[in-house]
């Protein structure tokens, strides 16, 4: 059975905001989402030192999806996952106090807000009508779950399938942002911000960026 509930954010100018302030940059969008994915397969390595983790991490990697059919772009990774408390707590809670003046002030720079109030996933709005996630947690007999959202502060969340652990970021990409479907669009976005990432990131049958 879904879920469904408010992202709490002190200000419902949340999604306006990313597009009209971070507009100018918005291909930083995939980087900010590579990167959550990498974090999470570098969080896995460490558990798995720790001994936290007692499975087999296997083969760690980014793996990067366009399907022009569909209009969507797929992030995935192998990593930590997450549970359903876990995406309440992350995705759903955005420390945004004190929102309006520092956007006024930093206006012009767009990694400097979404670093700023951690929003590096809500980018993938710059570029999308509707983003989904569908997670499974490392943690012992995880239920995965889908969390969905179509660019307001309500979202929904429900019980998914997912065989392996980790997370698919699938953005729906936007009529006027098409452009980023195209595989030399991706493959320039990846070539200038993705080549020096500590896992492999593949795209397509034989591009990788390592």
């Amino acid at each position: 059975m879904a879920n469904s509930g408010k992202i709490g954010v002190s200000t419902k100018d949340l999604f306006p905001i990313i597009k009209k302030f971070l507009y100018s940059d918005h291909d930083i969008f995939l980087r900010e989402i590579v990167s959550n994915a990498v974090d999470a397969t570098q969080k896995l390595k460490v558990l798995a030192s720790t001994g936290e983790f007692k499975g087999e991490t296997g083969s760690l990697k980014v793996t990067v999806k366009a399907d022009k059919e569909a209009g969507t772009l797929t992030v995935s990774d192998n990593g930590i996952g997450m549970t359903e408390e876990e995406v309440e707590k992350y995705i759903n809670q955005i420390a945004f106090s004190g929102a309006e003046e520092f956007l006024e002030q930093h206006k012009d720079d767009a990694a400097t807000i979404i670093g700023h109030f951690g929003l590096g996933f809500y980018s993938s709005f710059m570029v999308s009508d509707s983003v989904d996630i569908i997670t499974k947690s490392y943690k012992e007999g995880a239920q995965a779950v889908k969390w969905s959202c179509k660019g307001e502060t309500e979202y929904t969340i429900e019980p998914a399938e997912r065989s392996e652990r980790g997370t698919d970021i699938v953005m729906h990409i936007s009529e006027d942002e098409k452009e980023f479907l195209e595989d030399t669009k991706i493959k320039a976005l990846l070539d200038k911000y993705c080549k020096f990432l500590p896992v492999e990131i593949v795209y397509g049958k034989k591009q990788e960026w390592k």
